[in-house]
Order: structure tokens, then sequence, then C-alpha cells
């Protein structure tokens, strides 16, 4: 039976930088290693057809150069393309963009590691605003569907039934632990413990709706 609370632990993070024509850059990792080859897991993330199985509704052109739109979220342009090993792409949202570069490392025969960087230019008062759970706890939640997509048994949570787990108890714990584990990654890469916690508890509460969190 699918566990949310076990896949978001089975997830690892890390907060750090990468230095960019345009400047510093913050870099948020999310990585994890699943039950499935590496062909199919970069299938799974590359794949048009598959795609809206875990995550969103995609269209546009996904090869090199192309563009591509996530309904009712990010689009941008696919820059580089190594398959099945690695991708990299913009990713344009509220006239902003950043950069995401995701890698996919077989381990032994029957299973695969993806590692997934957001690269963002972010200013130092929203960075202490949020901290990386900002897109962090986004990335988890989108991991929970890759996860749930590549179940063995075929249980999970689908993207159909989103809306409605992410507002049951279940998904607020979850999202919780999410916002808690990211404060985590941040306090890990230098940031004041009492800042970090600050942030992520303005973050559970973006996330979960509740001001209290």
């Amino acid at each position: 039976m699918f566990d949310a609370t076990e896949q978001i632990n089975a997830v690892q993070r890390k907060v750090g930088s990468r230095t960019l024509e345009a400047g510093e850059a913050r870099v948020t990792t999310i990585s994890q290693t699943y039950q499935a080859t590496a062909e199919d897991l970069w299938d799974a993330c590359t794949s048009a057809e598959r795609i809206p199985r875990w995550f969103l509704p995609i269209s546009g052109d996904l090869r090199l150069g192309g563009s591509y739109q996530l309904q009712g979220n990010a689009h941008g342009t696919v820059e580089s393309c190594e398959p099945p090993h690695r991708f990299t792409a913009t990713w344009e949202m509220g006239g902003e963009v950043s950069w995401i570069e995701v890698r996919v490392t077989p381990v032994g025969d029957e299973r695969a590691r993806l590692d997934l960087d957001h690269i963002a230019h972010v200013d130092q008062d929203r960075w202490a605003q949020f901290g990386p759970g900002a897109v962090g706890v986004g990335w988890d939640l989108g991991l929970l569907g890759l996860a749930s997509h590549l179940a063995a048994d075929g249980s999970g949570i689908t993207p159909e039934q989103g809306a409605e787990w992410t507002a049951s108890a279940e998904g607020r714990r979850a999202m919780e632990l999410s916002s808690q584990l990211w404060c985590e990654a941040s306090i890990a890469a230098g940031t004041d413990a009492d800042e970090a916690k600050a942030a992520a508890e303005r973050t559970t509460a973006f996330y979960t709706g509740d001001p209290a969190a």
C-alpha cells in the first residue's frame, strides 16, 4: 500500500548555489532512487504521454530546442537533451525565468536515481521569507506523483486525486513534513536555524492554507 509519509522520507534534499553568467543562483536539489530501470524512469520523465499520468498535462515539442507548456503552471524551452541520462530546460512562470536540470543514473540493473536541480536567482528578501521549501514542497509533491506512477502494485495518488488528497489530513501532514525537511536542508547549508524555521512556518502556511501552521 502506498504510504505518502514514507515517500516523503525516501527523498533526499540539498540546498546550494551555482554561479551563472547573470550571477549567483540558488540551487534546490531533490533526489530519489526508484525500483525502475533508467530507461523506464527517463521515459516517465520525458514522454508527453506519461507525464500527465503523474504530474500535469503537457503540450509542446519535447525535444532539443522545443518549447513546452505545463497546464496551469510553468512553460519553457528544452536547452539540452542527452537521453537517457540528462536534460535541462528553462522554467518560466509569472514573468520570471529559472532552470531545471534532470539527471537519471542507473543503480544496478533494475533501479535508477533521479536528481532534479531547480536553479533560480532569488533575492535575499524572498529567500528569507520562504527559503528552499517555496519550490521544494512543490517538487516533493511532484516526486510523490512519480513514485505513485511507478508503484509496482498500482497503488498511489493519481493527478485526478491530487486536489482532494492535498486538502486531506494525510496530504497536509505530508506537506508539513516536506516543509520541515526542507528546513533541515536549509540549516545544513548554513542558514541560521531560527530564520530557517520561521521561513518553513510561512511555507507550510502557504501550502496548507493554515496561517497557524
